[in-house]
This record gives C-alpha cells, sequence and structure tokens, in this order.
C-alpha cells in the first residue's frame, strides 16, 4: 500500500504506516508539599489537574510488548527455486525483534493491542509500564480487518491487573483533550497529549504525494505519537478507552501531528467477531454480543443454534449467567466455558421491559461443523490430512459436479484460509442457501520423479 503511513510498532513497517509501544514507566512521585503564594492558601496540589489523574488511573494497565521472529534470511533464487518446489525449507538463520504497545483490559490478564504488532512471531512478552515486571502472553484472538488483537498474559489463576475501562462507542467531543501513552522508540512508559482531531477519517482521501488514504473510520489526534506506540492506549480525560494507538501521517509528506488510532467502536466490533461469534473456544453459541457496554446486549442470533434454541433474541439485554452477573464480554465468555458442552446454562435477560430466564445448552462446534455440514453445502466429501483437506469424492449432482473433482485440496473460501473442518464448515454455514462462494484448489500432479502443485480457484453455488 502506498498511503503515506507509517505503523507505529518499532521493527515493522507495512502499508506506509508506522506503529507504536511503550516499555514500563517510573511510579509517578508523591506530591510536593502545599507552599502558600503571597498569603493566599494554594489548592492541596495545583499540578494534579485531569491529565494527570487519567494517567495515574491508566498507566499501571499499560503494557510494552516485546516479540520474536524466527527469520529465514533468503536470497538465493536457486535455493527459493528448490525449497518453493519440494516445500523444504532451512532452518531460520537469525531473529528479529519488534516492540509494541497494549493495554489490559480485563482483571485477568486480557490485553488489546494491534494484529501487526503480534502476527506470526513466535513469542510475546508483556512488560508493565509502572514496574519492571515482565509476562509471557498469549495471542487469543486476532481481527486482522479492524488491525485489533486480544492477548492474555501467562500468570497464576489468582493474579489480577489493574485495567482501563472501555469509553461508550458515541462519547467522543471533537477537539476534547485526549491522552496518547505507549513505548516510543522503546524509551519506556511515555504520555503525550493532544486534541481529537477528527472522530472519523475515510476513504476516498488522498495525501500530498496523491496516494489513496485507505483508513477505515480511524480517530485522529495531534497527539504525539511515535514508533513504538502501536496498540498502546489512547484515552479521554475521564481515563476511558476511546481508541488503540495504530499509525501516523509519514512526515515525508509534510504532515506534522497527524496521527491516527482504531477507534473503541472498532475495537469492540473486534471483539464481539472474535469473542462472541458462532463458537467460544470450541463451543458453538451462535449469537454476538455487543461489548463495551453493561449489560451485555444481543446484536444477532444464527438461525438453528443453541442460542436460538435457547429463545434469545437480538436486542436482548443480558443480565445473568449461571446465576451471577454477565458482566463483561471477556467474563460472560468465561462462564459459558466453565459450564461447557451439553449442561444447560440459566441466563436471564431483559426483553422490552421484563425479566426473562431462559436456558442455554452449548454444543461442540466438531459435532455439529464436521464433513456431514460441509457435504450438505458443497456436494462433496472432504477429508482432512497432513496436507489439508483433500476432496474424496464428488457428488454427481450436487453443485460441485465437474468443478472439484477427487484429488483436489480445499485451501480457501472467498479469500480466506482453510485447513481444518471446523473452520471450512463454520464459513459455508455462515453464507446462506443460493449464495456463490470462490473456493482456492491445489492440484499435485506427478511428473517422473516430481510432483508439481497447481493452485487456481473455482465458484461453486451453495445449496
Amino acid at each position: 500500500m502506498k498511503h503515506g503511513f507509517l505503523p507505529l510498532f518499532l521493527g515493522c513497517v507495512a502499508g506506509g504506516l508506522m506503529l507504536a509501544a511503550a516499555p514500563p514507566s517510573k511510579p509517578v512521585p508523591e506530591s510536593a508539599p502545599d507552599l502558600p503564594a503571597d498569603g493566599l492558601s494554594v489548592p492541596a496540589d495545583i499540578r494534579r489537574d485531569a491529565t494527570v489523574t487519567a494517567v495515574e488511573r491508566v498507566m499501571p494497565a499499560v503494557v510494552n510488548i516485546a516479540t520474536r521472529s524466527r527469520v529465514h534470511r533468503g536470497g538465493d533464487p536457486t535455493q527459493q527455486w528448490i525449497e518453493d518446489f519440494y516445500g523444504y525449507r532451512r532452518r531460520p538463520e537469525s531473529d528479529d525483534y519488534s516492540r509494541g504497545s497494549g493495554v489490559v483490559i480485563d482483571p485477568e490478564g486480557y490485553v488489546l493491542t494491534n494484529v501487526h504488532v503480534v502476527q506470526e512471531v513466535d513469542d510475546i512478552l508483556v512488560q508493565f509500564a509502572d514496574t519492571l515486571e515482565s509476562l509471557p502472553a498469549d495471542r487469543v484472538a486476532l481481527s486482522e480487518s479492524k488491525d485489533v488483537a486480544l492477548l492474555r498474559i501467562r500468570a497464576p489463576k489468582d493474579r489480577r491487573f489493574k485495567s482501563v475501562t472501555l469509553a461508550r462507542e458515541d462519547d467522543l467531543l471533537l477537539g476534547e483533550t485526549v491522552i496518547a501513552l505507549g513505548n516510543p522508540f522503546g524509551l519506556g512508559g511515555s504520555v503525550s497529549r493532544g486534541i481529537l482531531s477528527s472522530k472519523s477519517r475515510r476513504a476516498p482521501e488522498s495525501v500530498p504525494d496523491g496516494s489513496p488514504l485507505q483508513i477505515a473510520d480511524w480517530l485522529q489526534t495531534d497527539a504525539a505519537i511515535n514508533p513504538g506506540n502501536s496498540g498502546g492506549p489512547l484515552i479521554n480525560l475521564r481515563g476511558e478507552l476511546i481508541g488503540l494507538n495504530v499509525a501516523i501521517l509519514q512526515p515525508r509528506t509534510g504532515a506534522q501531528g497527524i496521527g491516527f488510532a482504531v477507534p473503541i467502536k472498532r475495537v469492540n466490533q473486534a471483539m464481539a467477531e472474535t469473542l462472541s461469534g458462532e463458537s467460544i473456544r470450541g463451543l458453538w453459541f451462535g449469537a454476538r454480543l455487543q461489548p463495551g457496554q453493561r449489560p451485555l446486549s444481543v446484536q444477532s442470533v444464527q438461525p438453528g443454534s443453541p442460542a436460538d434454541k435457547s429463545g434469545l433474541k437480538a436486542g436482548d439485554a443480558v443480565l445473568e449467567v449461571n446465576g451471577r452477573p454477565a458482566g463483561s464480554l471477556i467474563e460472560f465468555n468465561r462462564a459459558l466455558v466453565t459450564a461447557g458442552a451439553g449442561r444447560e446454562v440459566p441466563i436471564r435477560v431483559r426483553r422490552s421491559g421484563k425479566t426473562v430466564s431462559l436456558s442455554l445448552r452449548l454444543v461442540d462446534e466438531s459435532v455439529y461443523f464436521d464433513a456431514r455440514l460441509i457435504r450438505s453445502r458443497l456436494g462433496v466429501t472432504v477429508e482432512a490430512t497432513e496436507t489439508g483437506l483433500v476432496v474424496t469424492s464428488v457428488d454427481a449432482d450436487g453443485p460441485s459436479a465437474r468443478r472439484l473433482s477427487p484429488g483436489m485440496f480445499l485451501a480457501a473460501v472467498d479469500g480466506q484460509p482453510v485447513g481444518e473442518l471446523v473452520p471450512l464448515a463454520k464459513l459455508l454455514h455462515s453464507r446462506p442457501s443460493g449464495a456463490p462462494v470462490e473456493l482456492g484448489v491445489s492440484v499435485f500432479r506427478r511428473m517422473g520423479l516430481f510432483v508439481r502443485r497447481q493452485d487456481g480457484a473455482v465458484r461453486v453455488t451453495l445449496r
């Protein structure tokens, strides 16, 4: 991409964007004693304004994210051809390290950051900005389209962390003071202040060099954002999270004070897609909830899903799960995962001003999203192998007749890679009957002592 943007995490430049993060910052010093001035009393501490208070509230939840990637340093065309042809890969010759930022959003150690900070890395280490403590973390969910990633810190079950409060999606004031926290250039916990310059930046626009500004409703601010700030929080004076720092307009364009953040609305959408979509950690739920508000509200319900069979409806406000307050989206998911599959889980919702009691029974997603579902939609029998998903038979009267044949491998659906039965079945299940889908396929052909791989795509109408 040629956007004239710099993604803001150290060690990565992608799409002309420059990402940012923040290492641990030093503890806030105690305030100075009150001093008289010209015989007049001075407030308890005139320096402790709304900005200082917000930073003190949020900084314990800010983390620096260090990542390590094992990288193969190529360059020999002959070696590259051999590797591509035979599927052989040399061992990595070196490691790449990069830094970004993040913010804790749940006391159990769930951390928000940008996808580009943690994607395709082998190790993730978070370090709190107000201490020197470093802990490993794992990826929980990624939303590449919105550049939002959710991590979880590896820590004892009884460990609790300071977390930030999420702002309401529509609670943004043009020109209000905002604060960016992060780890610019790996210097450590850093704070910058500015205003909210724009609540929404959309394409089509262009930067001075004429390239399109392909961004989706980012917030714009003049608070200083630098490489390493990516994934760090952008907060308001209440100390509420309004966005994740993501990029700056490249200085070569002549821009000054033009930084961007993924808005909390997009962050909520990303969490709704990844945490309350068709399944919750291998369990089929079948409803999507709206995060970032209390109580949680139901956005949509899949027909025939466990949520649908329980009587859950779009617009319901979830009050209790298994006898306890529903809490945040993460707490809601945790309650359902604890209950597991096959067990009745009581749920209380508010609907049209009345309280309604429901009973939900989750299903192991692998029981429903299987080869039978795939055959019912595509008319082919698919088997999972170490190489991928291979077509073993094709129904003569099915939608894939004369398009697919035994021995072909299914690699993608509408550009989304699939390598296992459950993801493939879930993608097909989400499409309506009669909808066309593009299937990425691979064919391996033997040529004497060699095997050649050919990739292509076919269009099939789902039944």
